[in-house]
């Protein structure tokens, strides 16, 4: 009796994610401005200096969102050569600090989404995520006592690395890469080989044979196959991108597509699947930014009170709608446009951080 009762509570709640979603940010604002510790006066002044930040955050967590990337890649850039434009400088583990956290909800926000649609391979996910966390906190670490222009230097290798795999990797959606995909029948259909789930929404349900092939239905009626071999390779890359993860606040979603892909995860899967992978890493990197300076030798010792709460209060709710627009986003636009986009932009910013880590700008 209790597993009918489980498939109706999952079901239900990704019939109405939308709602549950999007009350995890008011909850998390109300809570930041009843009890956060500021470094201001708290006035009306110091929870609304900064609101402009909302569209700039809901345009970059569309954008990253969309192909499965790491918010930060995005956001780090802006508070380094944007946000100064519009306010001042703001300290390296500050601003990745902001960043992590805003990307934590924005990606958890679109990993709800991307459930959903039966797009997540949660075994797989669970596995990467074990296998970088110490990565990830190793590299949150680090980024407490590395002088600001190794910082820049660091920024730009990861942004040039991630603009390379980027144009490099094949994000069609339109069924033609690893792992066969047809059309299946809603509720199980004519072929017995498709699973169907009554307790998700749609054709969706996912079975793993005997010889660990996987074969995966999501809420549209389309299938895929493949297996999840290769856990290897794809730890050689997820423990360097975690280590930027930590340190930078992005790495782990772009080095993460490009291994999937490499070991014949299908695109849809393997972006889907990323999407746990980096919210879950950069929650815990997120955690080690507030609270761990103290336990470095010669690190930054940060309290609750330096972080800029007047700035989060706005990005977390902006990254959240972007989450959630994401997965239609990518259905209705050509992924491969947004890809190169990205990448073209990651190598301009990446130049001008090795101009800055040198003293040229």
């Amino acid at each position: 009796m209790e597993t009918p009762s489980y498939s109706r509570i999952q079901k239900s709640f990704l019939k109405y994610q939308h709602l549950f979603v999007f009350t995890v940010p008011v909850l998390f604002v109300a809570g930041v401005y009843l009890f956060a510790p500021t470094s201001g006066d708290g006035g009306t002044g110091y929870w609304l200096e900064y609101w402009w930040l909302f569209p700039f955050f809901l345009l970059g967590a569309t954008t990253v969102n969309t192909v499965g990337i790491s918010g930060s890649a995005l956001f780090v850039p802006f508070f380094i050569f944007i946000f100064p434009l519009f306010a001042h400088p703001l300290e390296p583990e500050t601003l990745v600090k902001v960043g992590l956290i805003s990307e934590a909800f924005g990606l958890s926000s679109s990993a709800v989404a991307f459930i959903q649609y039966g797009l997540v391979d949660r075994r797989l996910a669970l596995t990467l995520v074990a296998g970088s966390l110490p990565f990830v906190i190793g590299g949150a670490l680090l980024s407490f006592v590395v002088p600001e222009p190794v910082f820049h230097g660091l920024l730009g290798i990861a942004l040039i690395a991630a603009s390379y795999l980027l144009f490099k990797a094949d994000l069609g959606h339109d069924g033609s890469d690893a792992g066969a995909e047809s059309e299946a029948v809603a509720d199980g259909g004519t072929e017995p080989d498709l699973p169907d789930d009554d307790g998700k929404l749609g054709p969706a349900g996912v079975n793993t044979d005997d010889d660990g092939t996987v074969t995966r239905v999501d809420r549209e009626g389309d299938d895929y196959t493949y297996t999840r071999g290769g856990y290897l390779r794809r730890f050689a890359n997820y423990s360097i991108g975690g280590t930027f993860q930590g340190l930078a606040g992005f790495g782990i979603g772009e080095l993460g597509i490009i291994s999937m892909l490499g070991t014949s995860v299908p695109v849809r899967v393997a972006i889907g699947t990323n999407h746990i992978v980096v919210a879950l890493t950069a929650i815990i990197a997120s955690l080690v930014h507030v609270f761990g300076g103290g336990l470095v030798p010669g690190g930054h010792s940060m309290s609750l009170a330096t972080t800029p709460w007047n700035m989060v209060v706005f990005t977390v709710p902006a990254t959240v709608t972007g989450g959630q627009i994401a997965p239609y986003v990518s259905n209705a636009l050509e992924t491969e446009t947004i890809k190169k986009f990205v990448g073209t932009l990651f190598a301009v910013i990446s130049v001008a951080l090795f101009l800055m880590a040198t003293g040229g700008i």
